[in-house]
């Protein structure tokens, strides 16, 4: 509105100076005095630059005419296309002058201008090719999705824009949510350019989506041929998809598939967690313990988790809690310091009754690193040592507001899943779940609690089991109406003995 003002008034600024300017040279004495032959000529201000302005005029037609002529003249000397070339070169001009244009509205986001300026440029150049990329993409600009689809059919005609157009249209329908016709329309795009990097990506990321593992390790493989992936990136993406594989074929019920299946992916990725535990099992499955343990230990150097214990444990399942303890010391003594360690050593030494042991093996571990699962195994030590009801119920009520602990959590979300998958089931990232502490926990006790029955086995009444004091935090967490009497009386308790709630035994 602004800028239509301003034109208004530059318009009628021009119109003034040249009334203005009129009006100054009718009133002008004097004038230019031309002599020729002996003949003089006296002509007044304006007259002499209507002249001058006619002589330029006549001097531009004369130019026009010369070329016309010469085109005549290469036309009768036996080039045909002489006389159209002459008119084509003006035709030229003004269509790359109208695409130039459309060019500068698309970039500036001007949807319809650009669509404006492609239709004339197409009108004096007849290139489709050219002018209805820049009419699709103006008519996305412009919000106008049936136009843009119209136009991308339009290019699936030529060879030299097929690409473009199937790309265009594919785009389209993920936008629309059609995943099935994007996949489609994905996989021709890859078909018609394998280099491109971006539909690389989307098909595989379609491909993980749909399950589609074989079809994701053909696509993966490309990216790796056409250096669009580092090779250590391809290895790690590649076991995932060798893992997923596996889980299908087993679900399938074909046992023997899925095993050498997920040892592949532990022999693409030895220290992803998910292939590690299946490759392990497998392994026990074909009665190959020392194979399971190798494996295992292998990934726990590199990431201690409570599923390679539990799959650790599994490989002998009916052992006594003191022959556990010192079967574990081929896992414990990888990596003493960390988390992980000595909670599972002090989960075993739960399962053996030695309290004391426990308590050492947990260290200041709910001091410097407190979570739910270490201060729920604390609780479990007070029990066991005797302790009033008020100090475990107090380590339980801590476990509350405790973090979570590590979890599997996307790296492009942030969504925290109970358990790995290829796939986020929030933003459907590829091989983004990684095992850390999130952010911001959320009220769930860690999975590493729910394996400690599969590690240590039943514990006596005296000392209860860590399970039952999991099912307390649950209670306290989420307590029915009936429950809320018996939670609150629990909590004012431990307010009372406990005001700092700094426990001690």
């Amino acid at each position: 509105m602004l800028w239509s003002l301003v034109k208004i008034l530059i318009f009628v600024a021009v119109i003034v100076a040249l009334a203005f300017g009129l009006g100054y040279l009718l009133e002008t004495s004097g004038g230019v005095r031309i002599s020729v032959a002996n003949t003089e000529f006296t002509l007044s201000p304006l007259v002499t630059i209507v002249g001058l302005a006619v002589l330029l005029f006549g001097f531009w037609l004369t130019l026009k005419i010369l070329n016309f002529l010469f085109a005549v003249f290469h036309f009768l000397n036996g080039d045909e296309t002489a006389v159209s070339r002459y008119f084509d070169r003006n035709r030229e001009r003004k269509g790359f002058e109208a695409l130039a244009d459309g060019l500068m509205a698309l970039a500036s986001g001007e949807g319809r201008t650009a669509m404006s300026k492609a239709a004339k440029a197409e009108k004096y150049l007849k290139r489709p090719e050219l002018t209805n990329l820049i009419t699709a993409q103006a008519a996305e600009i412009a919000g106008d999705g049936k136009k843009a689809q119209e136009v991308y059919k339009r290019l699936l005609q030529d060879d030299r824009t097929r690409f473009v157009g199937v790309r265009g249209i594919m785009k389209q329908k993920l936008a629309e949510g059609d995943t099935d016709v994007a996949l489609k329309l994905a996989e021709k795009a890859f078909a018609l350019k394998p280099r491109h990097e971006e539909t690389q990506d989307v098909l595989l990321r379609l491909q993980a989506d749909k399950s589609d593992w074989v079809g994701a390790r053909k696509t993966l493989n490309a990216k790796l041929k056409h250096g669009a992936l580092p090779r250590d990136v391809h290895r790690r993406r590649d076991a995932v998809l060798a893992l997923s594989e596996a889980k299908d074929i087993l679900a399938d019920g074909k046992t023997i598939e899925a095993r050498e299946t997920a040892i592949e992916a532990n022999r693409l990725s030895p220290d992803l967690v998910p292939a590690a535990v299946m490759a392990a099992r497998t392994y026990i499955e074909q009665k190959k313990d020392r194979y399971a343990t190798r494996v295992i230990k292998k990934a726990w150097e590199v990431s201690p988790h409570p599923d390679l214990a539990a799959a650790f444990a599994e490989i002998v399942p009916d052992e006594n809690a003191t022959a556990r303890i010192k079967r574990f010391t081929l896992l414990t003594k990888l990596a003493p310091d960390h988390p992980e360690t000595k909670m599972l050593l002090a989960e075993l030494n739960i399962a053996a009754e030695d309290f004391p042991e426990a308590r050492r093996s947990l260290g200041d571990l709910v001091e410097t690193t407190p979570t739910a699962r270490s201060m729920t195994i604390m609780a479990a030590i007070e029990r066991g040592e005797g302790s009033d009801d008020a100090v475990v119920r107090g380590w339980l009520a801590k476990a509350l507001t405790a973090s979570r602990g590590p979890q599997w959590v996307c790296d492009n979300c942030q969504h925290i899943q109970s358990a790995w998958a290829p796939v986020c089931e929030n933003c459907t990232s590829f091989d983004t779940l990684s095992w850390r502490e999130p952010p911001q926990s959320e009220p769930a006790l860690p999975s590493g609690t729910e394996m400690l029955p599969l590690i240590v086995g039943a514990v006596e009444d005296k000392t209860a089991t860590v399970t039952e004091m999991a099912e307390e935090v649950e209670e306290v967490a989420d307590p029915t109406d009936s429950e809320q009497t018996k939670e609150d009386d629990v909590i004012d308790d431990v307010v009372v003995i406990h005001p700092d709630s700094d426990i001690e035994r």
